[in-house]
């Protein structure tokens, strides 16, 4: 293929840490490579530099054979590269022809050119097959129509090279397979396309090539057809990477129960009279379709919301009324859906968010004040211990990768010792090796006789680590059943509503 992006030699350091060590890879036309590395391998941080978010400290980039200009990323724009990040850059009170046509006309322009440009925008989303209403308000959106609004920006823009990151992070599958359909049919148009992924499946689906990076450095290179998941997992993290599973064991008494709860929001009835138990050394599993209730129900848990009807109760105690810190004293632990937005403070310091949820602690405070030695000292033992990467106590949260992120937050909550574990979507967007840690520690809180609702969107994940399953559709639960009795089938039938189904044989 003809090489529409090189990269050569590229090196960046942050302090001590070296997130690019030497990198070379390139791109052909119409190619679609698959990008793919451990949370914290330096994926992001090179795009960031072919974007010109990061001057490299030695390397050159090159578009068309001409070297771009380094941390400019209007030099990159005029090259024909636009970039999607994985949280959106939109403005959630402006229209979708208005985030589109921020900054691509001059400031001094008398008039607007409001129609040829939603003219344009319009012709591209029907070649592209990307569906949207030009007045509609981004703020009014889901997230997958967001996403096409941020690809649609970037074409407008006519790039050429078409940079994703963790595309799907935030997509329920179907969305992310029509996503992944629509970049092929770019692909065969001509555009080429870089997207970073940890996502094994979605890499052997939707690339030609796949390049695999490992602390800091590019590792392997494989034609997509000559590779297959286990190898690239491997690649990926340097060993074989096995997925632990839930051995058999008795459970306890019941610890959280829900009794008919109902939780309505303004006119929208979110959780419908929901009934569950949930045991000490126990995972129950919700599983279902983005967008039934999972959000809602992560929300009432976390003491984030209340019932309308029905009580929420622990260990008998009636917790309807209860705030997050309340539940916290309580046992409840928590890991939110959205890590950036509720489970840490990005500009707070690693000690700090490691601590959050404890300050009030004797072993943290005194007096009133903060007893940041302690602090520190706890912060470095959860690094340690949960293996976060790139972090020391004092370095800003919004510098680690996702994944390492939720290690931070999952290391907070086990550290508390809980009663009860609320996991909401605990290993989204993390790589193989992340998953099968997180999923190791929650079977370990598990054995040592907490009790732990995991609400996941992946069915591997809940049928591997859960007791027992209940499918959650347009804020309904099912009736519970037996991991063991959930074959495809059966918990299809369950997430599409058909619950009498339960009892067949």
């Amino acid at each position: 293929m003809t090489p529409v992006l090189e990269l050569e030699a590229i090196t960046k350091r942050f302090g001590p840490l070296l997130a690019n060590d030497g990198i070379s890879l390139s791109l052909g036309e119409g190619e679609v490579l698959a990008l793919l590395g451990e949370n914290g391998a330096g994926k992001t941080t090179l795009m960031n530099i072919l974007f010109g978010h990061y001057r490299p400290d030695s390397g050159e980039v090159r578009v068309m054979g001409r070297p771009l200009l380094p941390g400019r990323p209007r030099a990159a724009l005029a090259a024909g590269v636009g970039m999607v990040h994985q949280h959106f850059t939109l403005a959630g009170n402006l229209s979708v022809l208005e985030n589109v046509m921020i900054g691509s006309e001059p400031l001094l322009r008398f008039r607007s050119r409001r129609a040829e440009a939603r003219a344009r925008l319009l012709s591209l989303a029907e070649r592209f097959g990307l569906p949207v209403t030009p007045e509609a308000r981004v703020g009014d959106l889901s997230v997958g129509e967001r996403q096409r609004v941020e690809i649609l920006k970037a074409l407008y823009r006519q790039a050429r090279i078409l940079i994703l990151d963790e595309p799907t992070a935030v997509l329920a599958r179907p969305e992310a397979e029509r996503l992944f359909e629509t970049l092929r049919g770019m692909a065969r148009e001509g555009l080429s396309v870089i997207f970073i992924s940890h996502k094994l499946h979605e890499v052997m689906a939707a690339s030609d090539r796949v390049v695999v990076l490992r602390a800091g450095r590019m590792v392997a290179e494989r034609a997509t057809r000559d590779t297959t998941p286990a190898e690239l997992a491997e690649l990926m993290v340097g060993s074989r990477v096995v997925r632990p599973r839930r051995d058999r064991r008795a459970s306890g008494d019941v610890v959280l129960e829900a009794q008919a709860v109902t939780l309505r929001e303004g006119e929208t009835t979110r959780l419908d009279c929901i009934d569950f138990t949930l045991r000490a050394g126990e995972i129950l599993g919700i599983v279902g379709v983005s967008g039934n209730g999972q959000a809602a129900l992560g929300r009432l848990l976390s003491g984030l919301a209340r019932p309308t009807e029905g009580r929420l109760l622990l260990d008998g105690q009636d917790l309807s009324a209860l705030g997050p810190r309340t539940l916290g004293r309580a046992g409840l632990g928590r890991i939110p859906e959205d890590r950036h937005a509720e489970g840490v403070i990005g500009d707070l310091p690693v000690w700090e968010n490691a601590t959050l949820e404890r300050l009030r602690e004797p072993a943290f405070s005194s007096g009133g004040f903060v007893r940041r030695g302690a602090a520190r000292t706890h912060a470095q033992s959860l690094i340690e211990r949960f293996d976060i990467r790139g972090a020391t106590p004092d370095t800003r949260t919004r510098l680690l990768s996702g994944g390492n992120m939720q290690k931070l937050i999952l290391g907070r909550v086990l550290a508390s010792g809980p009663r009860v574990i609320v996991a909401n979507q605990p290993t989204r967007g993390l790589d193989e090796g992340a998953i099968a840690s997180v999923h190791a520690r929650l079977l370990e809180a598990r054995a040592q006789g907490a009790a732990v609702l995991l609400i996941s969107e992946e069915l591997e994940e809940a049928v591997g680590l859960s007791d027992r399953l209940q499918a959650i559709v347009k804020g309904r639960l099912s009736a519970p059943i037996a991991a063991e009795e959930a074959d495809a089938r059966r918990l299809g039938l369950m997430m599409a509503g058909v619950w009498d189904a339960q009892n067949a044989a």
